[in-house]
C-alpha cells in the first residue's frame, strides 16, 4: 500500500533476512491503543483435560505430546506476550484461532496483564473433529455485544466434512459506532489443490453474510479476521470473497495485508517461504472513515518480532512454535499474530 511515507512517522521497520515488518514504535500510538484489534492463530491451545468427542488425546500429560500443566501455563504467558507485544494498553478485541473450547479462553483471560482487563468470552462449540473452534474476547467496558451467530460451513458432496464455524459478533464501539467482526479459521491447506473446494466453501459462506449486512447497511463497519489458510490472491479471497487490494476502488472488502504478500511478507512460514494466511479484511467504510470508524495508520501491521520468531540453521527465521513434530520446543505459535489500531 502507498502509505510510506505516514509509516516513516508512526513506524518502527523491522529487517530481519531480508524481511521487513511494519511494527509500532513503543509509544508512539499511545493514544490509539484503547482501540487496537489483535488477532492471532494461538496454535493448539489445548487444556490437559481429555474432553469426551473430539479428537485431543495427543494433549493430555500421557499423551504422545506430553502436554501437562506447566507447559500449558508457559503457553497462556506466552501467548498473552505476543497478544500485547508493542501495545501500551491491552486490546478491545482479541480474535482466537485454534483454541480447543470457552475454557482455555477464560485461563488466557485471566493470565498476565490481560488480567487487569474485563474481558468477555464470545465462544460456541464448533463440529470441528479435533475440537478447535473460533473466539473472541472483548473488554465489556468499551465494546458492548448486541449479538453472537456462528455460520457453518458444510459441502453436501462430502457428508462426512466437519470444520471450525465462522464466528459472528455485532457490537457496540465507545461512541455508539456498530461494528461487524467475523472470526475465521477455514479449513486446512493438507491435501494440496484438493483441498481448496474447502475454503471456498467457507468463503461462499462468509461472503453471504456479508452480501446480508451490506443489504441493510451499504455503510457498515464490519472487519473479517482469523486464519484463511489461503493467500490474498487465492480464489477463496480474491474471487469468492471478493476481498481486494486496497488499491481497488471498486471493491467492498478491502484485504489490508494484500500488499505484504506480493511483497513476501507474512505471518505463517511454509518451507521456509513466507505467506499472509492470517487477514485482516474490512470494509469501504471502516477503509475510508465513513461511518465512524477508521484505521490509524490507514493499514494493519504484522507483529514481526524476534521473541516470536525462531532461527533456523541456515539463519532464516520462522515463527518459534510450541512443538515440532513430537518435540517440545516452548514457542509461541507457527503464526505471527496481527494488530490493527481503531481511530
Amino acid at each position: 500500500m502507498k502509505k510510506y511515507t505516514l509509516f516513516f512517522l508512526l513506524i518502527s521497520v523491522c529487517s530481519v533476512n531480508g524481511f521487513a515488518q511494519k511494527n509500532p514504535k513503543k509509544g508512539a500510538l499511545q493514544s490509539f491503543h484503547q482501540r487496537a484489534i489483535v488477532s492471532y492463530n494461538v496454535e493448539n491451545l489445548f487444556d490437559t483435560i481429555d474432553d469426551k468427542g473430539v479428537i485431543d488425546e495427543e494433549f493430555l500429560p500421557d499423551g504422545k505430546l506430553k502436554w501437562n500443566s506447566q507447559r500449558y501455563q508457559l503457553k497462556l504467558d506466552h501467548l498473552v506476550e505476543a497478544i500485547t507485544m508493542n501495545l501500551t494498553e491491552n486490546p478491545v478485541i482479541i480474535g482466537l484461532v485454534e483454541i480447543e473450547n470457552a475454557g482455555v479462553i477464560k485461563d488466557l483471560k485471566n493470565t498476565g496483564r490481560l488480567a487487569k482487563t474485563k474481558y468477555e468470552i464470545a465462544h460456541k462449540d464448533s463440529p470441528d473433529a479435533r475440537g478447535i473452534d473460533c473466539g473472541l474476547l472483548y473488554d465489556k467496558e468499551r465494546f458492548k455485544l448486541i449479538k453472537m451467530e456462528t455460520l457453518t460451513v458444510s459441502i453436501d458432496s462430502i457428508s462426512d466434512f466437519k470444520t471450525r464455524d465462522i464466528l459472528v459478533v455485532k457490537g457496540e464501539l465507545q461512541g455508539g459506532k456498530i461494528i461487524y467482526l467475523f472470526v475465521n479459521h477455514w479449513p486446512s491447506r493438507r491435501g494440496g489443490e484438493g483441498s481448496e473446494i474447502r475454503r471456498i466453501q467457507a468463503a461462499k459462506v462468509a461472503r453471504a453474510k456479508v452480501d446480508e449486512i451490506l443489504k441493510a447497511d451499504p455503510k457498515a463497519n464490519i472487519i473479517l479476521m482469523g486464519d484463511f489458510n489461503d493467500h490474498p490472491n487465492n480464489i477463496s479471497i480474491q474471487d469468492v470473497l471478493k476481498a481486494k487490494d486496497v488499491s481497488d476502488s471498486s471493491a467492498d472488502l478491502l484485504d489490508l495485508f494484500a500488499d505484504d504478500h506480493k511483497a513476501g511478507k507474512g505471518t505463517h512460514n511454509y518451507k521456509n517461504e513466507w505467506g499472509v494466511l492470517d487477514h485482516f479484511i474490512v470494509s469501504r467504510a471502516i477503509y475510508s472513515g465513513s461511518n465512524g470508524v477508521a484505521l490509524f495508520p490507514n493499514d494493519g501491521i504484522i507483529v514481526y518480532e524476534e521473541k516470536l520468531l525462531f532461527t533456523q540453521k541456515d539463519g532464516s527465521k520462522k515463527p518459534s512454535t510450541t512443538y515440532g513434530g513430537p518435540n517440545y520446543y516452548g514457542g509461541y505459535s507457527d503464526h505471527l499474530p496481527i494488530q490493527l489500531i481503531l481511530k
